[in-house]
């Protein structure tokens, strides 16, 4: 059985160690970018099942690259998983309106983490924005 492949995209590249051990450990086959560009380039290489994204980020924002990879038809049927720091109401609705399939607030837990990959690739995933 071909294992799930997921892109990580965060600028902390400690909290991408650890997310990718986790991940891998768990029978994933996980890639990482640091940033936007190194996210765009790598998805002309290879297409992930799913995509975990940091929101606050250099250069563009997770918010950015997600109104990107839902605009362009190659990426849009891609979930996306926002990681962020921010956890206002208005921020976490933007995210949904915008695309974004779940929304965990950091600090969070490799278990919450892994549940939500799961949910998501299983395609049990509805979005605030489909009920």
């Amino acid at each position: 059985m071909e294992k799930n492949k997921i892109m990580l995209v965060d600028d902390n590249r400690d909290l991408v160690t650890v997310v990718k051990v986790t991940l891998e450990n768990k029978g994933y086959a996980v890639q990482s970018a640091y940033n936007a560009n190194e996210l765009f380039s790598r998805l002309e290489e290879q297409k992930p099942d799913l995509i975990v994204l940091d929101v606050m980020m250099p250069q563009m924002d997770g918010l950015e690259v997600l109104k990107r990879l839902k605009a362009a038809q190659e990426t849009s049927a891609i979930p996306v998983i926002l990681l962020t720091a921010k956890f206002q109401y208005e921020d976490i609705l933007n995210a949904y309106q915008l695309g974004a399939d779940v929304y965990i607030t950091k600090p969070f837990t490799s278990t919450q983490l892994l549940t939500e990959i799961k949910r998501v690739l299983s395609g049990q995933n509805v979005r605030p924005s489909q009920m």
